[in-house]
């Protein structure tokens, strides 16, 4: 790669302040496995606190006005990978079938995490179980644009998810694209100790129901409580085409969580992360009925 004036050096390695996508497509692939994208840095700041090695090479992608980007259409939303949850929640403020989202990126963390924390980083750090807006983005079915130098795709986010810590060099998450839809939605989480917290377990729900309250189409996603995200397919299946009741909603919760393998942390046993879902879902489950 050319020598840039946004090229700058540091004790770590290279720090390139890219001016546009394709000129950091072209770095990433320059840089190959020594490289990596930096947008807000909250997680990879704190990188030498979890004992991981920082890169040679960092490309700066927060500046790129597309990336930068939240574009609200009739059909879909999209949004770009460099928009801020402290953005995202002010755009989406009040929109009908996006509390779920809003309520994800605007409870995330604090207010000074969400100003830099990134959407694209938080869908794309591999190690963070606990983060928000996956869960959320899961149940409002949304999908993921992938760039390369040469090509570009858009997978559904499950996929990603699932191939994200395998992405071959150079290839970058640059938008997120989620289809707008007559539905309900709510999100509801338990910090640890206060709002600034990482969430014990978090549960998103997204329901289309008739006027009798029957529930015609059901997403319903968990995060904190395992190592990655997922729906609860087999709850979704459980409520389909029954009246959405919180009550009754939390006791068929009950019965289906042992199929969770909650994640031991200092702060938390798995056991207590799987326990607490079926009060989550009764949260849920009331707040999309309110909204």
């Amino acid at each position: 790669m050319t020598t840039d004036p946004l090229l700058q050096s540091g004790p770590a390695g290279s720090f390139y302040v890219a001016p546009s996508l394709p000129a950091a497509l072209d770095a990433l692939s320059d840089y190959g496995t020594a490289g990596a994208p930096f947008a807000g840095g909250t997680w990879i700041m704190r990188s030498p606190i979890r004992h991981e090695q920082l890169k040679a090479h960092y490309v700066a992608i927060g500046k790129i006005p597309e990336l930068s980007a939240i574009r609200i259409g009739t059909e879909t939303i999209e949004i770009g990978a460099a928009v801020t949850h402290a953005a995202l929640a002010a755009a989406l403020a009040g929109l009908p079938g996006f509390g779920v989202l809003t309520a994800a990126a605007g409870r995330a963390a604090n207010p000074a995490i969400r100003a830099m924390a990134t959407i694209g980083g938080n869908l794309s750090a591999t190690a963070f179980a606990a983060a928000d807006c996956v869960p959320a983005l899961l149940c409002l079915n949304a999908e993921v644009e992938i760039a390369s130098r040469n090509d570009r795709e858009r997978i559904n986010l499950e996929q990603f998810l699932r191939m994200r810590s395998t992405l071959a060099p150079g290839r970058l998450l640059t938008r997120i694209v989620v289809p707008r839809n007559a539905r309900k939605t709510a999100h509801a989480r338990l910090p640890l100790r206060q709002s600034g917290d990482y969430p014990v377990a978090i549960v998103s729900l997204a329901v289309a129901i008739d006027p009798a309250n029957r529930v015609q189409a059901l997403r319903i996603a968990v995060g904190s409580v395992e190592p990655v995200a997922r729906r609860w397919v087999r709850l979704e299946a459980a409520l389909l085409g029954h009246v959405l009741d919180s009550v009754q909603a939390t006791k068929v919760a009950a019965e289906l969580a042992d199929e969770f393998t909650g994640r031991d942390s200092v702060e938390v046993p798995a056991w207590y992360r799987v326990s607490v879902l079926p009060s989550l879902v009764r949260r849920a489950a009331v707040a999309a009925l309110g909204s």
